[in-house]
């Protein structure tokens, strides 16, 4: 459902996926989706590797082929658009992937994270190579990454230079121990209340960001606009949140500013010999 021809209402969901419980996480997935579609989004996006959970040297080694037709199943049972993160095997490479299913269930993009994080998912999954292709879901014209990825300001920046208007991020960013002084450095919350507006205010589109919630994870899920404002955001519960991305906003927001604009001038210019 779109609520005009220059709107898409999105749902968010902040949930943790229990370990090789694939099962119970898709059953869990589906109550969503339908809570979702009764709210009036067309689209849910949900956190990195939900379904089989996210602990990368336990799940690595299970191809998530099958749970992405269980994916695509419940996106044609509930109408409504899914973007969900599974493993992947390539022969013997395994990566961290997301996908974006339509309504009928085809799988319309698939991207493999580039930017691993931390010591365990570098040690069994291969970074993927290619950047995110942007397809139109809905009229509105979108890209995946994953977690990591969007930390990294020039990995959003050249989504937005490639078109995308909003970006989906499937995500797993825990809460950090402290260290031998009884303090972390850097409180991971930051990420999702800080960075994530950020980046869609200093890239102009919207973001959609969908973490595990706590207490092990820093939850505080959120969808931002390209004015750097949170629609609407989660807490660390687990929760469903809903926004609706207007690209009239977005319109807006790149005439206000015109970063984008600048940025392709500017990449030009340096580019000549």
């Amino acid at each position: 459902m779109t609520t005009s021809a220059t709107t898409l209402r999105v749902a968010v969901l902040q949930a943790t996926g229990l370990v090789n419980s694939a099962a119970e996480n898709l059953r869990r997935l589906a109550t969503r989706a339908l809570e979702a579609r009764q709210r009036g989004a067309s689209l849910l996006v949900t956190p990195e590797l939900f379904t089989s959970g996210y602990a990368p040297t336990l799940i690595h080694g299970t191809d998530g082929a099958a749970h992405r037709a269980q994916l695509a199943a419940i996106a044609v049972e509930h109408g409504i658009g899914l973007v969900a993160s599974t493993v992947e095997h390539d022969n013997d490479k395994h990566y961290i992937s997301a996908s974006l299913f339509d309504t009928d269930g085809t799988e319309v993009a698939r991207y493999r994270k580039q930017n691993l994080f931390g010591l365990d998912e570098n040690s069994v999954f291969t970074p993927g190579t290619q950047p995110p292709a942007v397809v139109t879901f809905n009229g509105v014209k979108i890209a995946l990454g994953i977690c990591f990825d969007v930390e990294f300001p020039e990995f959003v920046r050249s989504a937005a230079l490639a078109g995308a208007e909003l970006l989906c991020v499937p995500t797993a960013v825990p809460l950090r121990a402290a260290g031998p002084a009884g303090k972390q450095p850097f409180d991971t919350r930051l990420v999702p209340s800080m960075v994530i507006p950020t980046r869609a205010l200093e890239s102009q589109l919207f973001i959609a960001y969908a973490n595990h919630a706590g207490p092990n994870f820093a939850g505080l899920s959120t969808i931002a606009d390209p004015y750097g404002r949170h629609l609407s955001a989660a807490a660390d519960d687990g929760e469903l949140i809903v926004a609706d991305i207007d690209l009239r906003t977005l319109t807006q927001a790149r005439k206000d500013t015109d970063y984008l604009a600048r940025c392709t001038h500017r990449s030009t210019v340096f580019n000549t010999p």
